[in-house]
């Protein structure tokens, strides 16, 4: 873990909400001179601590899609079938979120296609490009009740 103070949990919280601000604006926000604060920020940046910036996208302004909930069983747990299916989740540009998981499944998809024909597709494609035995529940998403907006820093670290 990278060791982080206050400051850096401050400049953190606020690029969740705000990653167009500018650094002035973070700098006062912040209690830092601008110059100060840019180089934690890239600092943030170079220990990967800050990833990346994104921008949220009203996908239903622009385009018609589904959102599809998956969850995926291997038959086998082997750490090869794992490292394989992840490499062919990371080469399905439908799928944009995979999480590894415990339970009954072992891993949770996140999918976006402009429709059901094309989720059926990369369904297909998952089931016979795997090697290996697999099971696919799909859930379609209805409604997104809730979106991620960063998290409250404080409540997970000891700062």
């Amino acid at each position: 873990m990278v060791s982080l103070d206050k400051t850096d949990l401050k400049i953190l919280q606020v690029l969740q909400a705000e990653a167009r601000i500018t650094n002035q604006d973070l700098s006062e926000r912040v209690n830092l001179s601008a110059s100060s604060c840019l180089q934690r920020v890239r600092r943030l940046e170079q220990a990967g601590v800050l990833m990346s910036y994104h921008s949220r996208i009203n996908l239903p302004l622009i385009c018609r899609h589904i959102v599809c909930i998956a969850t995926v069983s291997l038959k086998n747990h082997s750490q090869q079938d794992f490292r394989e299916f992840e490499q062919l989740v990371k080469s399905t540009p439908e799928v944009v979120e995979c999480y590894t998981v415990s339970g009954e499944f072992d891993f949770f998809l996140k999918i976006i296609c402009p429709d059901m024909n094309q989720y059926l597709k990369v369904n297909d494609a998952l089931v016979s490009s795997a090697n290996r035995s697999i099971t696919i529940n799909t859930h379609v998403v209805m409604n997104q009740n809730k979106y991620f907006e960063g998290l409250d820093l404080g409540k997970l670290t000891s700062e």
